[in-house]
């Protein structure tokens, strides 16, 4: 089979998915849509983002912290580092940045994570960047707990990083649904009106780490404890593998604002923007950017633009996320590999490549 035949079977599989995805979520929308609070409209959600600048930030952690649980803990929280990171996006044009919570830090501390949430806020908004804040997460260590963070492991990929909740405590739903209940509405009637934050991105990548549709309860719970609260901002949880397809129907059916993660070249993520369109709602990329596989900011970040979808990379500066190295290529007799998989400065601000500087800056207007 020659390469152009793989895409054009590629192309054509992937439009298909997206016209039967379209058309089973305007059959279920309607029943999804019962309860206090509905699903935006789709002139509700373009009047939102006509409102809105163009979406240019990062995944943001600041590089103090290895996980979710050490960026929110009082003890570990680092404001002044926060706020230096967050004035070197400022200086790239940046508007937006997209941040995990914890529900670990929030169980244990539940007023002194919102107090440290709003101290965020300000810093954030300080620098002209808006917020979009995660809530439950599906990727990498399946356990997690309250107190000092493991070290990082040398060359290995997010190696603290932790799926949330733990899936040790999804085994008992009749516990943990009502304890998740209680942390999403808390946090959300708290912010519900806070127009430093931009969106609500309810669920990271569902049925990862082999969870597949067991993530599916939780997705709907997030979705329907969210609309009880009815906060003034979109809520969204984006759309990463189309193998996942009872998932996908549901996140697009009830997502406010279409998100979606990208990690590919610019040809298969031209793809995703042209049937993702299908729906008519505003589009943000919430993850991209991994240079190895050619999902660059020179190449993707213009395609974005072009299309007028917000652009969300994920990594900022180099820390203890290791994230500099590849998901599957641990590197641990190796400081910094000469690729680095994401991340754009190093903890002295120097980048790893000043011609990507160069051209953030450029697509982000700033001279």
């Amino acid at each position: 089979m020659t390469k152009q035949l793989r895409k054009l079977l590629t192309a054509g599989a992937l439009m298909l998915a997206g016209s039967l995805l379209f058309l089973q979520c305007k059959t279920e929308s309607k029943v999804n849509q019962e309860g206090p609070a509905r699903r935006w409209s789709l002139e509700q959600a373009n009047t939102w983002g006509g409102n809105n600048l163009w979406v240019s930030g990062c995944n943001f952690q600041p590089s103090s912290a290895i996980n979710q649980i050490e960026m929110w803990m009082g003890e570990t929280f680092d404001a002044e580092r926060i706020d230096k990171e967050l004035g070197w996006a400022q200086e790239l044009g940046f508007n937006a940045m997209r941040v995990y919570l914890s529900s670990v830090v929030w169980t244990n501390d539940p007023d002194g994570m919102k107090q440290r949430m709003d101290q965020y806020l300000t810093i954030s908004a300080s620098h002209g960047i808006r917020t979009i804040f995660v809530i439950f997460d599906d990727c990498w260590n399946p356990e997690s707990y309250y107190g000092k963070q493991p070290e990082p492991k040398p060359g290995v990929h997010n190696s603290g990083w932790v799926q949330d909740p733990s899936v040790s405590l999804r085994k008992d739903t009749v516990t943990l649904f009502p304890i998740l209940k209680k942390y999403v509405q808390d946090i959300v009637l708290r912010f519900k009106d806070d127009e430093r934050i931009l969106l609500w991105d309810l669920y990271n990548e569902p049925g990862n780490s082999g969870h597949g549709i067991e993530s599916l309860p939780l997705l709907k719970n997030a979705f329907k404890w969210a609309r009880e609260i009815n906060p003034s901002q979109p809520l969204s949880a984006g759309i990463w593998y189309f193998g996942t397809v009872e998932l996908n129907r549901f996140q697009l059916a009830n997502s406010d604002i279409v998100t979606y993660h990208n990690y590919s070249d610019r040809w298969n993520h031209q793809l995703w923007i042209d049937f993702l369109k299908i729906y008519g709602r505003p589009m943000i990329c919430t993850e991209y950017m991994a240079r190895r596989n050619n999902s660059r900011f020179e190449n993707i970040m213009p395609l974005l633009k072009d299309n007028n979808v917000g652009a969300i990379n994920w990594g900022f500066v180099s820390g203890k996320t290791n994230t500099i190295f590849a998901w599957d290529e641990p590197k641990p007799d190796v400081k910094e590999p000469k690729l680095w998989f994401h991340d754009i400065y190093r903890q002295d601000k120097t980048p790893f490549d000043q011609k990507e500087i160069d051209l953030i800056k450029k697509i982000n207007g700033v001279e």
